[in-house]
Parts: C-alpha cells; structure tokens; sequence
C-alpha cells in the first residue's frame, strides 16, 4: 500500500469551478443590488405620498383657520354694532327719564296742595316703574337675540369643524 499525498490526489469532481462561483456571486450581488433599489424606490414613494399629504392637511388646516378668524371678525362686529345700537337706546331711555323727572319736578313746583303732589308723584313713580319694566323687558330681549346674531358665525364653524373631523374618521 502506498501512501500518496493529499497535494497529489485528484480534486474532487462534484465542487464548482471557480469561474461558477464567481459567476453565482455576481448574479447574487445584481439580485441583492436590484431588492435594494426596489425597496429604495419603495420607500421613496412612500414618504413622498406622506409628504403630499401633510403639505395638504396643513393648506387644509390653514384654510379653516382661515375660516374661524373670519368668523370671530363678523361675531365681534355683530357684536360691536348691537351694543352699540342697546347702548344708544338706553341713554335715549336715560334722557327720556330724566326729563320726565324734570317736567314731574318743575309741575310739583307749583301745586295748590299736599294731595295734588302726592297724585303726581305716585303718577310718575307708577309711569316710571311700568316704563322701566317695559323696557328692561325689551332690553332683555334685545340682549338675547344680540347674543344669538353674535354667536351664529361660530356655531356655524363649530359646526363645519365636527362635520370636518368626524368626516375624516
């Protein structure tokens, strides 16, 4: 029996050429190179479509802004102009009574007797106190649908805003 060294046995026949794996390698490398464009690709597509929509939800989000500043504007006008128009009619009413007073004082100047300015006075404070009712009635009432002008405007974007976000959900 001879002893022949591993350097001289034969190579074994079932290993591939070097050129095969190479070859394999190269293939390996183009297919791992190509995934990695594609999920590149991917991935840009991706946050350029998330991009879009933020840049739109904020013009979306400026714009009702937008819609909420003018509301508030017209509240405060309304708002401005009806306490301006109660304010002129309160002093009207002011100076309404004081006249009133006035005439009532200058005719209890010159009564013949105790009952005569009694009557009159007891007919002012009565005119006086129906008057007063009357108008903080009316003063009521004004106040109330003042507060309902004024408050229409936000309602309304109250309203688009749950229309808005419940919309979206």
């Amino acid at each position: 029996m001879s002893i022949k060294p591993k350097a001289l046995e034969a190579p074994a026949t079932d290993a591939p050429a070097p050129s095969q794996t190479f070859e394999k390698t190269v293939e390996g490398l183009k297919q791992s190179a190509a995934t990695a464009t594609a999920s590149l690709e991917q991935a840009q597509a991706q946050l350029k479509q998330g991009y879009e929509r933020a840049v739109k939800t904020a013009e979306q989000f400026a714009q009702f802004h937008q819609g909420n500043i003018e509301a508030l504007v017209k509240a405060s006008q309304i708002w401005a102009t009806g306490l301006q128009d109660i304010s002129k009619h309160v002093a009207t009413n002011a100076k309404t009574a004081m006249e009133e007073g006035v005439t009532t004082f200058r005719a209890l100047t010159t009564v013949k007797s105790l009952k005569e300015a009694i009557e009159l006075q007891t007919s002012y404070a009565k005119s006086s106190m129906e008057k007063a009712l009357a108008e903080s009635g009316k003063l009521t009432e004004t106040s109330l649908k003042l507060a309902e002008q004024a408050a229409a405007p936000l309602t309304a974007r109250v309203n688009a805003a749950v229309e808005t976000f419940t919309s979206r959900s």
